[in-house]
């Protein structure tokens, strides 16, 4: 019956579950597992965020489009869509429009307006694509730094838990393995959540990233067709203008 009763102890002390392999960690490696899954939670709450901003403005992007094309009033398109632009693109384009009629209206000097109308909203509409890819951008430095380092700070609570492993061996003055492996296994189970952190923010990051570069490219020939379409109209205005 003791018999019976030790081997029963035994077993729950060297109960590998993931839980129990938590508890029994190192108060160390317990703080590093615990940063590795928050750290985890809000990678994913990254990516779902990130893939939702960019399908919205990449539909966003193809209505505005059809309209922009679509041979309408450019002057109602700005009133509807340009003055308070909802995405990315209404931005980049209220922004050259704002130039054109700045311009167009004598704000600026007579001789110069509509000579440099070009130049001027290509600026604005460049300074306005750094900034909404800028806004886009928000959080992936985290996803890239989560699936660069997260290995290495597992490895740490890994490293950590190896040492107290064999430190409590060298005390015990045991090395059956039935003693060995769970302090093995707590202080693995840190490199093991590293990963789980560093591997989805990795591909996610490439994945996001590619998607964002597109993105940019998209907004950057919108802005360089609607800046041509601004330089024909000044070259056509009468020369009194």
């Amino acid at each position: 019956m003791t018999t019976t009763n030790l081997a029963g102890t035994a077993a729950a002390a060297h109960d590998l579950s993931l839980w129990n392999l938590f508890l029994q960690a190192d108060w160390i490696v317990k703080l590093v597992m615990i940063g590795l899954i928050l750290a985890s939670i809000w990678v994913w709450a990254i990516v779902f965020e990130k893939s939702t901003s960019v399908r919205r403005a990449n539909r966003a992007a193809d209505d505005f489009e059809d309209k922009f094309w679509s041979g309408g009033s450019l002057e109602e398109l700005y009133r509807a869509q340009g003055e308070r632009p909802a995405h990315p693109m209404a931005a980049v384009f209220g922004a050259g429009m704002r130039e054109w009629q700045a311009s167009n209206n004598g704000s600026v000097g007579a001789a110069t307006s509509m000579m440099g109308v070009k130049e001027r909203a290509d600026r604005a509409m460049g300074v306005t694509v750094g900034r909404e890819m800028e806004r886009l951008e928000r959080w992936m430095v985290f996803l890239a730094s989560v699936g660069s380092v997260g290995p290495f700070v597992g490895l740490f609570g890994t490293v950590w838990g190896i040492m107290n492993s064999f430190s409590a061996i060298a005390g015990n003055n045991n090395t059956n393995l039935a003693v060995v492996a769970p302090g093995i296994a707590e202080a693995l189970f840190a490199t093991a959540i590293g990963l789980v952190a560093a591997i989805p923010a990795v591909l996610a990051y490439n994945k996001i990233n590619t998607d964002l570069s597109r993105y940019a490219a998209r907004l950057e020939a919108f802005a360089a067709e609607f800046g041509t379409i601004l330089s024909r109209q000044a070259d056509e205005m009468p020369a009194g203008r």
